[in-house]
C-alpha cells in the first residue's frame, strides 16, 4: 500500500508572516468640523468662535484621538487651532489638524515604530499583502523591518514578491 506524503512548501520555506494589521490601534479617533463654529459655516467671528469652542463639553474626548478639520474652504488663522487646543488639551490622548484617515495612520505608525521587530532577526519576512492598508504603512516597515530580516517579500508566503535578500 502506498501512502501519499503532501509536503507543505509554504511552511517548509521558513518563511515568516507580518501583518501590518496586527498593529492597528484600537483608541476611538473623533473629529471637531471648525464648520459649526463659525458664522454661516465660513466666516471666523473671534468672540462668537472663543464662546463657541468653550461652549464645548470636552470631557467627551477623554481617552480619544481628536482630529480636526474645517469642511468648508473657510480661512481659519492659526490662533484659532491654539484656542481649540487650550481648551482640548488634558483631554484627549492624541489630537491633530487632520482628517480621521490621517489621524489613524498616524497612530498606526507609532504602533509600528514601537514595535519590538529583533524577533525578525535574520528570518524570511513576508509582509501580509492587504489592499486597504495604506502605503505609507508598507513604506514605514520595510525601513522598520530591513535592518534585521534576512530577507523581505511583500504577499503571501506561497507567492512571495521578494523585496530585499541580504
Amino acid at each position: 500500500m502506498e501512502q501519499n506524503i503532501f509536503i507543505n512548501k509554504a511552511e517548509a520555506s521558513g518563511i515568516v508572516s507580518f501583518d501590518i494589521w496586527d498593529y492597528k490601534p484600537s483608541i476611538e479617533i473623533v473629529e471637531i468640523d471648525l464648520k459649526e463654529h463659525l458664522f454661516m459655516g465660513m466666516i471666523l467671528k473671534e468672540k462668537e468662535f472663543k464662546e463657541s469652542i468653550s461652549a464645548i463639553d470636552f470631557s467627551i474626548y477623554t481617552g480619544k484621538a481628536v482630529a480636526v478639520i474645517c469642511s468648508t474652504d473657510a480661512i481659519i488663522p492659526p490662533w484659532a487651532y491654539m484656542v481649540l487646543m487650550n481648551q482640548l488639551s488634558g483631554y484627549c490622548v492624541y489630537s491633530d489638524i487632520k482628517n480621521s484617515q490621517g489621524i489613524l495612520e498616524d497612530l498606526w505608525k507609532k504602533e509600528l515604530q514601537s514595535a519590538e521587530l529583533e524577533q525578525y532577526k535574520d528570518l524570511k519576512v513576508v509582509v501580509k499583502a492587504r489592499s486597504e492598508t495604506a502605503p505609507a504603512l508598507y513604506f514605514l516597515v520595510t525601513q522598520l523591518l530591513k535592518p534585521f530580516v534576512k530577507s523581505l517579500m511583500y504577499g503571501e508566503i506561497g507567492m512571495p514578491k521578494v523585496i530585499f535578500k541580504k
